[in-house]
């Protein structure tokens, strides 16, 4: 997994769960932290939330074949000569 997927992977888990305060307690913590649903910190931490849902809709469809692989490549030490 690259350092993008992994950012976009947080980034989603935030949005989830400020979703989660929203759904269950009606209390949006992006906006309590930040000023407001209309601040413009707050606009951009919404947008980057998005982006990043889409760049993690890439995983959806990968096959998990290829993501174990991907994974057990990056563990693996690297030998230079």
């Amino acid at each position: 997994m690259s350092a993008i997927q992994r950012i976009a992977l947080l980034l989603t888990i935030i949005g989830a769960l400020n979703w989660g305060l929203i759904g269950f307690f009606q209390f949006d913590l992006v906006a309590a932290i930040f000023g407001g649903q209309d601040s413009g910190i707050s606009r951009i931490i919404y947008g980057l939330v998005g982006i990043a849902g889409l760049i993690n809709l890439g995983l959806l469809f990968k096959p998990s074949q290829e993501v174990q692989r991907t994974h057990e490549r990056e563990r693996e030490p690297q030998l230079t000569t």
